[in-house]
Parts: C-alpha cells; structure tokens; sequence
C-alpha cells in the first residue's frame, strides 16, 4: 500500500492519497475527509493523484485553501407557517460519508384522530363478554369525548380455522356448532370484519348487538390470523393515515401458534397479505396462522396499537407472547385510561425512506428526557411540545434530488426533507477561477460513450442506457455486484475503498492483501504474503495457509524411503495412500501383497551367511523366521512357502 498517512497520526492510513485518485471527483468520492488541490502549479508532479489528500496536508505542501475542492454539507430550513410543527422544510447538501442535524418541533394535538377498532372472539363461551361489549361501546364514547372528538369504531369477528380438528365437521356441526344446546351459532370462521370503522356508535352498537356467537372444538382460538388480517387490510377496515390507531383484543383464551395449523393439514406459510372478500377471510383454510415475529412486523408496519383484554391467567400467554403491547382485564375505566395515555403518546414516522440516505432521530421530551435512537414520548400533556434531533447522513451518491418525509402519528401535518448529492467538481476560486487541473470534462465525456462489449448485438447495446452499460463495466460478472461490493463504480471505472485492514485491488476489486486463510491467528500462519487473496508461501512452507512444513525429513523411515513408500509426506507426518498400511511412517502392513519379497534379502543374509550376517538377528529377526529343513514362514503375510530353497538364490 501507499506510504501517505494522516498529519499527526503516525500509523493511520490516509484513504484520501493512497487511493490513487487521479481526477477530482474521484478524490471526492474516497471519502469525506478528502480534498483536491486544482492549482495549476502545485507541486509540478506529473503523478496527479499526489493533488487528492487531507485539506491540511494538501496546505502543509502549498496548495491554496481558495483552490481546494472541498464541499461541506449545508443545510437550509424553511420557516414553518404551520400551527403544530415546524420547520416544514429542510434543504440539505450531502456528499457521501457526511450528515447535517436540525431540531423537529412538534406540539401535542388537543383533539386527537383516533381509530380504536374492536376484534371479538365470538366463541359460545364469549356471551357475557360481546354482552358486555354492546352496554360499553356507549359510555366509552361518551368518555372520550372528552379529550377527543374525532374517533371512530369498528368491529370485527373470529373463532379458529374451519377444519378438523380445529372443528366439529359432523353435517349438523358444520351449520350449527352449538346444535346440542338447543340453539342457533354461526358456523366456525376464521376472521369478518362485521362493521368497518364508523363515526356512528349507534351503527357500531347496533352490529354488536346484532351479532351471533359460534363455536369450535379444541382450546385455542385463531388469534394471531385475525389479528393480522386487521393490520394488513387498511382499506377493507378503514384505517385513516393521520388517526392513532388502536387495536382491542378480546378474548378468553390463549391463541394458537404458526405450526398447530398442520394438524389440520395446512402448511402453506402464512404470506402476510390481506385476502378479504366481501369482509370474510378467505384463506383461513389455505394458510398457515402467522408467526409471532410476522405478525409484530406487520403491527408495526402500519402503527398499529394493540390492547388485550384477555381474562385470567391467559394474559400472561399474551404477554410472553407479545411483549412489546399492552395488557389489563376488560374493566371499562381501565380501557379509557389506556386509550387515554395512548394518545398522549407524541411519536415521529419516517416516509419514503432512500437507499444510500438514513436518518437517526432522537426524542427530546418536555420533561427533559434524551433517549438516542428513540422517536416517540410519553405522556406529553395537551399543548406542550415535543422535540426530535433529526440526523440525515448520506453513504453514496445518486441524481437528482430526493425527499424523505417526517410525520408524527396522528397528524395532518409533514416536513419534507430535499436532499441533494455533492459528487461532482466545480474547481472554482475565489474569482470564478477555472484551473486546469480538475481533470473532470474528459471523466465526464467519457460517461457519455459507452462502448458495447464483444459479442453484443448492436440493437441491444443501443437500446441499453449509457448508465447501466457504465454499471456493467463494473462487474466482473453480469451476476456479481458492481466494483465486487467492495468500490464504487463512477463512470464505468471501481475506485476500491481503502480499509484498514489492507490493500482492495483489482479492475472490479476483486483483489487484496488480507482474505488469505489464517492459523492460529496469524495471517498465512506468519510464514508466507497474501497476494491477491491467495498465501504465497516462504521456502520450506506449503499449504492454503502456508502452515505446513515442506521438509521431508521427518517423513523418512529408517529405511530411508519416504513414508515406507506406501504413502504422502504432508506437514511433516505421513498420510498412507496404501488402505492397508498404518503406523508413523506407513511402515506396519501384515497383508501388503510384497512382504516377503521385501524381505528376501533377509532371508538370503541368514541362509548365506553373508559377511554381515551378524546384523541379521536384529535387523531381521522380526521379518522372518528360517528354517533350513522345512523351509521359511513369513510372519508379514498369510504367505506359506513350503518349498526348499535352492543355492541358486
């Protein structure tokens, strides 16, 4: 890698002039700490990427701070006219890696939109509590009258899935659960929206009161399907964009779960979509019940707020379940004091979120309170005013200018965020100087013609835009991503990012210093480079990541043959390519086909009485065993050689 590090930071990798930009807006683009100096006569260095580096550095060698490209983020706020927030627009200036702040002010409505939408289990043992339902819809709007007058209620109805054994599916059954009793059910469902949400409570009244209870079999009821198909279905239950929306829950039993739905044959996963017809769901029988974790995304997804009125113990299954909601026995002044600190819950959204831009809100509550990373406060009173610190950052560049929304809960009300990439080079000074040094009308000529590649038909390349014919430049391979992830594609060139940990190299920056193997926590076990992601090995070191030794001698028998010849010699210890061998050196073999042929030699130095015949007991003696009269028995093999032998050997 390049030598070039930050003044005053010895050992600290410069990415600004070790990335070998060799035109301004490349420079910008390695990072925002990066400047380019377009004096013309700085440093008469014909290598142009020595004009890319820290603006300090870049004055520390003699550039004027006039004639340095460096643009900064700005920020530009609107003053708002509006009654409960402000400001109502923001215009920022971004170049990547850099972030611009503001303060977002929002100020309590006094007359909250709410949307408190209530989701029945109408099983048969449900009657005392939809009896209950129809006497408090009144007097709760009543209630809330107080501090709201723009909210509307709906109702909806569930029991479990219409199939065994979730259900009786007896004839009789299937029309009326509740036969035995003498009385009129509703054949089982899985979720109906009996009543959209509605400004008239005689109408929301009316429906409860109207309503017919059902039954099913088993314990459980299918919560969690209904559940989800009231935060999915935004049109179908009339959910308004700017109300507080409030999900009631009621029930007197726990819920079944994603699997239990395979008990009656149903395994397709639940797709988290709406499917009502005519206010019915229709895919209680094809899908599974959601998961847990679908659902709470789906909650979240559209704001919705979800109070449980569950009996007994059963509110601790919901609370396991669902941890993040609000739980309480269905008393009447419990369910208006829960709604009541709902709505005085001041919480930001972000809309229209960008790839490339993010946006950190932290909340500043009227008490004082500073949570990062949180966007809501709670009980805020009627009249005071929340404050929101907005981050907007940007990690890379796009064209034209985009915009983000912020919008608090509940509201009519939206600050619109315009937000404009800085990536390009304007080299100007102090007196609408142009130097020649910019070297960017030639960059961006060159964006402009895209030559087509070998091999592609001319009516295709034609019909291409210039820009995805640039982007394809950029990959390696049509199915890879741009620069290998690892760079950034500017007109069909990757300038790779400078990491810390080595060198990115390479036309798609497929290439570095530091993806080799590692051992022991040494890269290339410390005993070779990494070249190109792959370890190059110090003489006497072999392997992927050089951690084995190339020296055979430790291989060798006391014959002198490298691993008994039955075998290879790898890191420094033998691996017997022979299935019957074994032992250190692949030296201990009772069946090999050749024992004793290896072993005649012996046999000659006991029969002959060869000069050195006095070294045949112990370099021999566990080989074979002689008998001159009856012939030789070779305890290596299963070999029997009964035969005498002649002089002739």
């Amino acid at each position: 890698m390049s030598g070039a590090f930050t003044e005053g930071s010895p050992g600290v990798q410069n990415a600004c002039a070790a990335g070998e930009a060799t035109k301004c807006t490349e420079c910008l683009l390695l990072g925002p700490e990066c400047g380019w100096c377009f004096q013309e006569d700085f440093l008469e260095d014909p290598l142009q990427n020595t004009r890319c580096d820290l603006v300090t550095n870049l004055i520390r060698k003699g550039c004027n701070s006039n004639l340095i490209e460096f643009p900064v983020a700005k920020i530009n706020i609107e003053e708002s006219q509006l009654s409960q927030l402000a400001p109502s627009k923001v215009s920022l200036h971004l170049r990547p890696g850099t972030e611009a702040s503001f303060i977002l002010k929002v100020q309590r409505l006094d007359d909250y939109p709410l949307d408190l939408y209530h989701l029945v289990d109408t099983s048969a043992s449900m009657v005392a509590n939809l009896e209950r339902l129809n006497s408090v819809g009144y007097s709760l709007s009543q209630k809330m009258a107080t501090f709201s007058s723009n909210f509307q209620f709906g109702f909806g109805s569930f029991v479990d899935k219409p199939v065994s054994p979730f259900i009786n599916i007896q004839p009789d059954k299937l029309v009326n659960p509740c036969s035995n009793y003498e009385t009129f059910c509703l054949p089982a469902h899985g979720f109906i929206n009996v009543l959209p949400l509605t400004e008239n409570i005689r109408e929301f009244t009316k429906a409860v009161e109207e309503h017919i209870i059902s039954g099913n079999e088993d314990t459980p009821e299918g919560v969690l399907d209904a559940m989800l198909q009231v935060a999915v279905c935004e049109n179908h239950i009339g959910w308004r964009k700017e109300a507080k929306r409030l999900l009631l829950m009621i029930t007197d039993q726990i819920s079944h779960l994603a699997l239990d739905s395979k008990l009656g044959g149903i395994v397709l996963p639940n797709d988290g979509n709406c499917h009502l017809k005519n206010n019915i769901y229709t895919h209680s029988t094809i899908m599974e019940h959601p998961s847990v974790g679908l659902l709470v995304d789906k909650l979240l997804e559209n704001n919705i707020h979800v109070i449980f009125a569950v009996q007994g113990s059963r509110i601790t299954w919901y609370k396991d379940l669902l941890v993040t909601q609000s739980f309480y026995s269905f008393l009447p002044f419990l369910l208006f004091y829960l709604i009541q600190m709902l709505l005085s819950e001041v919480e930001l959204q972000v809309d229209n979120h960008i790839n490339g831009i993010y946006v950190n809100i932290t909340a500043i509550c009227p008490d004082g309170s500073e949570i990062s990373g949180h966007n809501k406060c709670m009980n805020v009173k009627a009249n005071d005013t929340v404050s929101f610190n907005i981050t907007v950052g940007m990690t890379e560049c796009y064209d034209g200018d985009k915009y983000i929304a912020l919008k608090p809960i509940g509201y009519n009300e939206t600050t619109f965020i315009s937000v404009k990439s800085t990536c390009t080079c304007q080299c100007k000074g102090p007196i609408d100087h142009r130097a020649g040094r910019c070297f960017d009308e030639e960059l961006e000529l060159d964006c402009k013609h895209c030559q087509c590649k070998k091999g592609a038909s001319n009516s295709s390349c034609k019909e291409m835009p210039w820009e995805q014919c640039l982007i394809e430049r950029c990959q390696q391979h049509k199915e890879q991503p741009a620069c290998s992830s690892r760079g950034i594609c500017h007109c069909g060139k990757c300038l790779c990012y400078v990491t810390r940990l080595g060198r990115v190299y390479g036309k798609y920056c497929e290439k570095d210093d530091f993806s080799c193997p590692y051992h022991r926590g040494s890269l290339c076990a410390g005993n070779g480079e990494c070249k190109g992601g792959e370890c190059k090995c110090y003489p006497g070191w072999e392997g992927e990541s050089c951690n084995c030794s190339s020296f055979l001698e430790s291989c060798r028998s006391g014959s002198g043959v490298i691993c008994s010849g039955r075998g290879t010699c790898v890191c420094g210890r033998c691996q017997c390519t022979e299935s019957r061998a074994s032992g250190t050196f692949c030296d201990v073999c009772p069946t090999c086909e050749n024992s004793c042929e290896n072993s005649w030699k012996c046999v000659e130095c006991h029969l002959n009485h060869w000069p050195d015949s006095s070294n045949c007991s112990t370099s021999c003696s566990q080989m074979v065993l002689v008998d001159e009269l009856s012939g030789i028995y070779c305890f290596q093999s299963v070999v029997f050689i009964l035969h005498r032998f002649s002089a002739s050997w």
